[in-house]
This record gives C-alpha cells, structure tokens and sequence, in this order.
C-alpha cells in the first residue's frame, strides 16, 4: 500500500496539476482577503476567478504529456481534448449558469415580485471570462514547459 501511495507522489502527471490547483485556489484566498478584508475559506474550493484554476491544471497536464510522451501519442490527443472541452464548459456553459444564478438571485430578492422564499442564494461564480481561462491557460503551459 505505501508503495502505491509513494508511486502517487513521484507521479508528476498527479502532482504538478494537484499544485497548480492549490497554488491558484490559495492566491485566490489570498486576493480574496487583501481586497475585501475578509477572509472567505470558500474560495479555496469554489469555481471561478482570476485565474481559471481549471484551465490551468489541463493544460499543465496536456503540456507535461505532450512534453514528456510525446505529442503524437494517443494519450496526448486525450489531455489536448479534455483540455478543450474542460475551458469551453468553464468559459462557456459554467458562466452561463452563473450569470442566470444572479439573475434568479436578483429576482428572488425582489419584494412582491415572485412570493418565492428561498433559504440560501444560489452560486454566481461558476464559470469563467475568456480572458480568466486564457490566462489559467497559460499559467498551466508554462508550469507545465518548466516541470
């Protein structure tokens, strides 16, 4: 069992996304506070913001394969893919949803307009602008280059 879980650790295709994501999740935190003096543990797991963390970790994971096993592999034709549809869904579909969520929010708070009682607001920040997935983008190709 420890073999296994050593294995894990010395994985750079696990670890070096796993620390990208941390890494970008914990600037968040730490953005987070210095902006509005507030510290929100939230954000250390939740989606959206500056940079995507999402668009980081798959294409730091797509670079290190492509790096590592060559990009005329099969399985660098799968990271590439994943990559794409992982930044499509975060720029695309997830901000979509999070731009109906403050609409629904803004409606529902709205006195006597939908006489609907909600116990908790729905999440805005889901998704992603393209600029905060470019940037997560290129985050994740340049740790991915130096690994």
């Amino acid at each position: 069992m420890s073999n296994n879980i050593a294995g894990v650790l010395q994985n750079k295709y696990i670890v070096i996304p796993i620390l990208l994501w941390f890494f970008i999740q914990l600037f968040k935190v730490i953005y987070d506070l210095v902006t509005t003096k507030k510290f929100n543990f939230k954000r250390i797991l939740g989606a959206g913001g500056m940079p995507s963390s999402h668009s980081a970790v798959v294409v730091g994971l797509a670079t290190l394969v492509g790096k590592y096993e060559g990009i005329n592999s099969s399985i660098f034709a799968v990271a590439l893919i994943l990559a794409f549809v992982v930044m499509y869904d975060a720029a695309g579909i997830r901000r979509a949803a999070g731009k109906q969520a403050k609409l629904l929010n803004q409606l529902i708070e709205t006195p006597g307009l939908t006489g609907v009682e909600v116990s908790e607001k729905l999440v805005e920040v889901l998704g992603h602008t393209p600029f905060q997935v470019l940037v997560g983008a290129l985050i994740g190709l340049i740790a991915g280059l130096i690994a």
